[in-house]
């Protein structure tokens, strides 16, 4: 019998993430506190979160000047115009819309609620409201960090950089890949027999998204601040592909 486990621990005492913290320290940092020597085939997932507030993609709402567009939609949304044009600003296009949901296709392709931008767990400036964005480009920070452990713990491990979405036709929020390096985001299984020797012709497991589902059972979304969780015991044998390999290109998606 072919015996696979597969472990997952959330590394704790991990600090409060501010803009110009460097990720990659406190990274090692949690994996001495934690006890924790990375090894090959390891899958750290972080949470989006402390990567887009180590970048500082902070933008503080009293500072923005709403356009006109934004100013009509969010007459529709019953949303702060303000807001909305932050949104605009991330997204190529609206996707959909009703009252309180802003649904938009991302600049880096993603098709998610306000453009993936939030106010939850993140704190106020001097009383001010801000909110964050998503990283600029989420594959280059999972190899920045990678590279980062890389040299410091001397060993090559994939990361992950997860977020939280809804899902059209099903309830609930789960943890999907934003950012991916060191293992294979999406594995092709197409050509491969089944359990009966019939050739699979469509099966592409979106394997880096299931990792990251799989971390945020202990990241949590709320109060639980664990937003780094090591990942050990997968196996895969397909060629690395980035986080971006995920997004289904426009001519083949049949609901958009």
């Amino acid at each position: 019998m072919n015996n696979r486990e597969v472990m997952l621990k959330a590394l704790t005492g991990i600090k409060l993430v501010e803009p110009g913290d460097d990720l990659g320290a406190i990274t090692v940092e949690a994996f001495a506190t934690n006890g924790v020597q990375p090894r090959t085939g390891d899958v750290l997932v972080v949470a989006q979160k402390v990567v887009s507030k180590a970048e500082g993609r902070y933008v503080e709402v009293a500072w923005v000047e709403p356009s006109e567009r934004a100013i009509t939609l969010a007459a529709k949304l019953g949303k702060d115009p303000r807001f909305v044009e932050i949104v605009l600003g991330e997204s190529k296009r609206v996707v959909r819309h009703r009252p309180g949901l802003l649904i938009v296709e991302h600049r880096l392709g993603f098709v998610m609620a306000n453009a993936g931008i939030d106010h939850s767990n993140v704190s106020t400036a001097d009383g001010a409201e801000r909110v964050l964005l998503l990283p600029c480009d989420p594959d280059a920070s999972a190899r920045a960090l990678r590279d980062h452990i890389a040299r410091n713990c001397g060993v090559l491990i994939g990361v992950i950089i997860s977020d939280s979405f809804g899902r059209p036709w099903r309830k609930g929020t789960v943890g999907i890949a934003l950012g991916a390096a060191g293992l294979p985001a999406v594995i092709d299984m197409r050509g491969r027999p089944d359990l009966f020797g019939r050739e699979l012709r469509v099966t592409e497991t979106g394997f880096a998204d299931e990792i990251a589902a799989a971390a945020g059972l202990l990241m949590g979304q709320a109060a639980e601040a664990l937003p780094m969780v090591l990942v050990r015991g997968l196996v895969w044998s397909a060629p690395e592909a980035p986080a971006a390999a995920l997004v289904r290109p426009a001519e083949h998606d049949l609901f958009r």
